[in-house]
């Protein structure tokens, strides 16, 4: 399947509208081991990421990527802007300048996402972080499988974190005590995927 700027921006609309509706399902998970502002943050950031798609149309999916990528890192607070920013900023390297992405481009810009967040927040699988959810789904896609699929990983690693000790970020104070509930960054992770499987 081709993947070109059109389609992916419509993407980004859906997860806009995605943390949009789970903003206070986000905080609350937040609340419990972190913050409280996650999903008011990506919210912000992905509501901040429409306006732009709404002034100018992006050419290629790497344009499209860059401009998710710095309007997250200059509008999200805490290090979810960080995070997501480089997610988006590493697939567009990805991307080169390729019109449209197919399924197996569309896995390396994903993969390359997921690289620049584990190199950004040092995080290894079992910290109790996105990168729990990210991994499998990508697995999922280097294996041949599809954006449902993949989401549908990212949905189970998302749930995995729940027994985990937290070893990164905000969480990690509360050594046990984090135990029981699921990481609110691997939770919006599978809803990021999810929103692509259903824009794609």
């Amino acid at each position: 399947m081709a993947h070109d700027a059109t389609a992916l921006a419509l993407w980004l609309r859906h997860a806009n509208a995605m943390f949009a509706n789970e903003q206070a399902a986000l905080n609350a998970l937040d609340a419990a081991i972190g913050d409280g502002d996650h999903g008011a943050n990506l919210a912000r950031g992905f509501a901040k990421v429409v306006t732009k798609l709404d002034e100018a149309t992006q050419a290629t999916p790497a344009a499209l990527f860059k401009l998710a990528g710095m309007t997250l890192i200059g509008t999200v607070g805490g290090a979810s802007g960080p995070l997501y920013g480089t997610f988006f900023l590493e697939a567009a390297k990805a991307a080169g300048d390729a019109a449209t992405l197919d399924d197996a481009a569309l896995a390396a810009c994903l993969r390359a996402g997921l690289a620049g967040v584990r190199a950004r927040g040092k995080a290894e699988p079992g910290d109790k972080t996105m990168v729990d959810a990210l991994i499998p789904a990508i697995a999922v896609l280097d294996g041949g499988g599809s954006l449902a699929k993949a989401a549908e990983a990212a949905r189970d690693g998302a749930e995995a974190t729940k027994p985990i000790v937290a070893r990164k970020g905000r969480a990690s104070y509360l050594g046990e005590r984090a135990i029981g509930h699921v990481d609110p960054g691997a939770t919006s992770s599978a809803m990021l995927l999810a929103c692509l499987a259903e824009a794609s």
